[in-house]
């Protein structure tokens, strides 16, 4: 089983940042799998800058659905990956009517064929109201059972609050 670490937070906590942070401590040659799509102007320009403060030091790969495909093919000893993130994740996947289930299965299932170190992030949106609607709830389910899951895995798992991150294992 290779060396993972899971960080969660909320929207803006400073999760992403944290987890670059943690990547770069590591003299390993950083993969940046992403998770997000664009859809409209504004979260283009949010890829962009993204992309454009992590620098040179960073290959980046965009893998909206196949992301232990990617992992399997991307992970070595020599490398990296900071996986950004997991909610996007499972959101691409219901958009495109796949089963969650299944791809959550396979992800954590195939683990165990990744040969390097891979950093998880994702939001934690299980700690607000019950949402009011059937697909809201079916995706906070989705989102909660994945991170209990993955954290049972995970080597680390860390809070990320306000910019302050809190080891949660």
């Amino acid at each position: 089983m290779p060396d993972i670490s899971l960080i969660l937070g909320g929207a803006r906590s400073g999760k992403s940042r944290f987890a670059e942070d943690l990547v770069t401590q590591k003299n390993l040659t950083r993969i940046y799998l992403a998770t997000a799509q664009s859809y409209d102007e504004e979260m283009a320009a949010r890829i962009a800058k993204h992309r454009s403060d992590r620098g040179r030091q960073w290959t980046t790969i965009e893998e909206p659905l196949e992301l232990l495909k990617s992992l399997q093919q991307n992970s070595s000893v020599e490398n990296i990956i900071l996986v950004d993130c997991l909610t996007l994740w499972v959101s691409n996947l219901m958009g495109e009517g796949l089963s969650v289930e299944e791809a959550v299965d396979q992800l954590i299932d195939g683990l165990c064929c990744v040969d390097g170190p891979v950093v998880f992030v994702s939001n934690e949106v299980g700690q607000g109201i019950v949402p009011d609607n059937a697909m809201a709830r079916e995706f906070r389910d989705h989102a909660g059972r994945l991170h209990q899951r993955l954290a049972a895995k995970a080597k680390s798992v860390y809070f990320i609050t306000a910019g302050l991150a809190q080891k949660l294992k």
